[in-house]
């Protein structure tokens, strides 16, 4: 095997989700397109494969004109060939067959009208793969994708390109060798091949194919050596491998294949983790409420009938969400990163405001499970607020303000507005936290029943039966009522002692709002004290209030909690730490506190309103 020649599929992979900061589009351009493709383009001999999610080549497009000229000269004198997939990079497996026929469709009509022909592969985002993905590629004219070593091996073993079936339909399979690409870190390209060629021809290399794929995004660099010349350096050792290397565009190499091996892949991805995009979702439920969202946003568009301009314009605001939240689940920070998350629910809101005819569109309040857990949640939709209650800790899950596409419980671990506390009597506003307290009764932990559902008067009432399970405070029963009136969330508590002993204790109704950040350029509060003009809070502690404004000053939108009985209670902001970015921030945590002591059979009751302006 002295003469083996091996066929190089060199390709280079990158995208920044819609709703990202200039700056990240800055730093991706800097360190890896420009490099890449500027020295690419002086190897005219060198061919390469490229995949730049769509909203990257249109940032690129507008703001970088002169590399996307390279881009157009190299695809006419066919050095590169364009990868296709979907435009905004959505997480291909958990959005409907449509969403994935529309993204792949919309991108291949992009690259067809700026370069000239038509993609033949498909790039698979973080490689999350399902079987069921063949049909709707293969019906949007690809003819090859790849997949991760790690996937292949998860398929029996194979290392070469493969075909895979699903029902009747056929599409071919490169491998992508990450352990190569890993090892190209720490060697330079030049040795990684004399390396391989000569394992080659011993017969000894695990890999033992004579097709390699890599997508590089990161190469030996010298001390100090900026990423252009660490490219064009690569590019010049590659180009002195053509006598056992050759680098080749998998377009014109599938043409030579013939009797390849027919492979069935397990749901995976090619993270090390291994975890199918469904069981992450499943796992988190940050990610569960989003998808949730995108599920619930689908139906609204598929219903709209009559208006196909509508329609298309409500479908690329569910894509671009689509987009932004594969990058949220698996991206720096990952679900820890509010801003994508704020990104992915504002499009989401803007589709389903595309859904409402204002002159149609009737408030309303209706059972739907939302967050498909086999339990209805209850749903209050009207021209500006929806907010929806689920039956577990009977708390809202989500909080839209519509007029600013804003959802105010795009929170992180799962946090509610209302979720209802029964703490040690005599605790202390200073020292009470967001989050679990000895001796408490939390209520969220719970199931609320259903007492009564006016869906005429929007008005829902749900019970707290008393906790049989010697918990604190368990003889107590809560009503709760939730009804919408003009711009307002109103949300009214009874309680009564069914227990023969007086309790006495705090009780403190947790409500979390994701504000824009903290400081006084996104947020102020003030407190309402009776008697007086509202006046800015200093430091988190709340005394004697009737309630509080808070200024969202990025949405310009003020809102106001206002109670029927003085309180008092803290507000905080919430972080959750990232290994690599330190305590970031999320939402405020608002805590009430209300000292109450009832006999036997002695009742209490209070009413919040919760009311949005802009």
């Amino acid at each position: 095997m002295a003469d083996t020649t091996f066929s190089l599929i060199l390709g280079s992979h990158a995208h920044v989700p819609y709703g990202a900061q200039t700056d990240e589009f800055e730093t991706v351009y800097t360190n890896l397109l420009k490099p890449f493709v500027s020295s690419l383009y002086r190897y005219p001999r060198i061919q390469a494969i490229l995949h730049y999610s769509g909203v990257l080549l249109h940032w690129v497009e507008r703001s970088r004109p002169e590399l996307f000229m390279l881009l157009e000269d190299m695809v006419a004198r066919k050095q590169i060939e364009m990868l296709g997939g979907g435009f905004y990079e959505p997480m291909l497996p958990v959005i409907s067959s449509q969403d994935k026929i529309g993204q792949i469709e919309f991108f291949t009509t992009y690259l067809r009208k700026q370069f000239g022909k038509r993609p033949q592969g498909c790039w698979i985002p973080k490689y999350y793969w399902e079987q069921g993905l063949v049909g709707p590629l293969v019906s949007c004219g690809m003819a090859y994708t790849f997949l991760s070593e790690r996937q292949f091996a998860l398929a029996g073993g194979l290392r070469s390109p493969c075909i895979c079936e699903d029902q009747g339909k056929l599409i071919t399979i490169f491998p992508v060798f990450q352990s190569l690409e890993n090892a190209l870190a720490e060697k330079s390209i030049s040795a990684l091949l004399r390396a391989l060629h000569k394992d080659f021809d011993a017969g000894t290399h695990r890999i033992n194919e004579t097709v390699i794929s890599i997508f590089p995004e990161k190469i030996k660099r010298q001390k100090d050596e900026s990423p252009d010349y660490a490219w064009n350096r690569f590019f010049e050792e590659l180009s002195q491998c053509g006598n056992f290397a050759e680098t080749v565009s998998p377009g014109k190499l599938l043409k030579g294949l013939n009797g390849l091996q027919k492979l069935c892949f397990p749901d995976s991805t090619g993270d090390e983790n291994g975890l199918s995009p469904r069981r992450f979702i499943i796992n988190n439920p940050e990610a569960h409420g989003i998808y949730s969202k995108m599920v619930f946003t689908n139906v609204l568009i598929n219903q709209l009938r009559g208006d196909k301009s509508r329609k298309l314009s409500a479908h690329e605001e569910l894509w671009k969400a689509q987009g932004s939240t594969i990058f949220t689940f698996t991206g720096k920070q990952g679900l820890h990163n509010n801003v994508l998350r704020n990104a992915a629910y504002s499009n989401l809101l803007g589709a389903e405001r595309l859904t409402r005819e204002k002159s149609k569109f009737a408030p309303s309040l209706i059972s739907f499970d939302f967050n498909m857990d086999g339990a209805g949640e209850w749903l209050f939709q009207d021209t500006k607020i929806n907010y929806y209650v689920q039956s577990q800790g009977g708390g809202i899950i989500e909080l839209d303000y519509l007029p600013k596409v804003w959802n105010y419980l795009d929170t992180c671990q799962g946090r509610t507005a209302f979720a209802d506390r029964f703490l040690p009597a005599g605790i202390k506003a200073e020292t009470v936290k967001c989050g679990a307290i000895a001796k408490s009764r939390i209520c969220c932990n719970e199931c609320y029943e259903l007492g009564e559902m006016d869906k005429v008067r929007r008005k829902l009432r749900l019970i707290l039966r008393p906790n049989k399970a010697q918990v604190p405070f368990g003889s107590i029963t809560l009503e709760k009522t939730f009804q919408h009136k003009k711009d307002s969330v109103m949300v009214g508590y009874s309680m009564i002692n069914t227990g023969t002993q007086t309790e006495t204790m705090c009780f403190a109704p947790e409500i979390d709002l994701a504000l824009p950040g903290e400081g006084e350029t996104f947020t102020r509060f003030f407190v309402c004290k009776p008697g007086n003009q509202d006046v800015p809070l200093a430091g988190h502690v709340l005394s004697a209030v009737d309630g509080i404004k808070i200024h969202d000053l990025i949405n310009e939108v003020q809102i106001t909690l206002t109670a029927g009985k003085p309180f008092d209670g803290r507000i905080a902001p919430v972080y959750v730490t990232d290994s690599g970015s330190g305590d970031l921030y999320q939402a405020f945590c608002i805590m009430p506190l209300f000292a109450v002591s009832l006999k036997p059979q002695e009742s209490w009751d209070v009413e919040f309103t919760l009311k949005f302006s802009h």
